[in-house]
């Protein structure tokens, strides 16, 4: 029972103690949240010649950079804003944003990466090109906005899609003020519930493996009449005082018999002396000790004689 018990704290608190990390962490970040429980962050400024800003695959870069942002009921909200004023966003299938703009300047992202202050944003060359293009009015946007965009990335997960940022006109030399917002309302719920979880199950834990062992119990048969002695050699005045201090026995040292005994009436004795200390091994039993069963009777003893009484005739 106690390898059961060790066994189970063992892995109570191999679940219990990742849980409750991962719950101090997420409530320190939900620290962090704005009043209306949203994180934002802003970007550093980004500068390019081109006419166009693309991020390729969005679902890859937030699966890399910010894979929060993917879970369920999580909204993501970008802003853009170019020194005329706002800028176009719009989210459109990766295999027509390559064909529409293969003759327009553009730079792709690389890389953003997450930092303390704002965040900084990696651009590949812009590529080449002296065509122009216009982004409103294009059928295939699937989300589009002027100054912002807001989307749910779980529900577009499934597709390849770009996002393409630029001046509604299509104009080139972009210099962009980006910020983006991230709300969760799953978050302060799930850190509340990993901290609590967390505690409960480690403290089973504690419990389980410091939990006292349960002594043994001993069970002594005798016969009734040898219960006064079974009670002298544990130093108690009657069995129902084990357990209470007591003063020493007075009864004399009688030597208790087993149980069964001999058909002839001898029998052995259950308990000899006292030893002087208790044996640790079987090295330390004395050489001379009887082991044999069932034990020999001793020798029959001579009873004496009665002289006959003569009788009267």
């Amino acid at each position: 029972m106690r390898f059961v018990r060790t066994i189970a704290g063992m892995l109570l608190l191999t679940v219990g103690i990742p849980a409750l990390l991962v719950g101090a962490g997420l409530w320190l970040a939900a620290r962090h949240a704005d009043p209306d429980g949203g994180f934002a962050a802003r970007f550093e400024t980004v500068r390019t010649p081109a006419r166009a800003v693309v991020v390729s695959d969005v679902d890859a870069l937030l699966r890399a950079e910010a894979p929060v942002a993917r879970a369920g009921q999580t909204r993501l909200r970008l802003t853009a804003r170019t020194a005329d004023g706002p800028a176009f966003l719009g989210l459109a299938p990766t295999d027509q944003v390559r064909r529409w703009l293969a003759d327009v300047p553009h730079a792709a992202v690389r890389r953003v990466a997450l930092a303390r202050g704002s965040l900084p944003v990696r651009l590949d060359p812009a590529t080449a090109g002296t065509a122009a293009a216009v982004p409103l009015g294009q059928d295939f946007w699937v989300r589009e906005g002027i100054g912002a965009l807001e989307w749910s990335p779980a529900e577009l997960a499934d597709r390849s899609l770009s996002l393409v940022v630029m001046r509604p006109d299509g104009r080139a030399d972009l210099a962009l003020d980006l910020r983006a917002e991230l709300r969760a309302g799953w978050f302060p719920g799930v850190a509340w519930a990993l901290l609590a979880g967390g505690t409960l199950l480690v403290v089973l834990a504690v419990v389980l493996l410091l939990r006292p062992v349960r002594p043994r119990e001993v069970v002594f048969v005798v016969e009734p009449d040898q219960v006064p002695v079974l009670a002298g050699r544990l130093g108690v005045s009657s069995l129902s005082g084990l357990g209470q201090r007591s003063e020493p026995s007075t009864l004399p040292d009688r030597q208790l018999v087993s149980v069964g005994s001999a058909p002839t009436g001898r029998s052995r004795a259950a308990i000899g002396p006292v030893p002087s200390r208790r044996p640790v091994s079987l090295a330390d039993l004395p050489a001379d000790a009887d082991w044999s069963w069932p034990p020999v009777a001793a020798a029959d003893t001579p009873r004496p004689v009665r002289p006959a009484t003569p009788v009267d005739e």
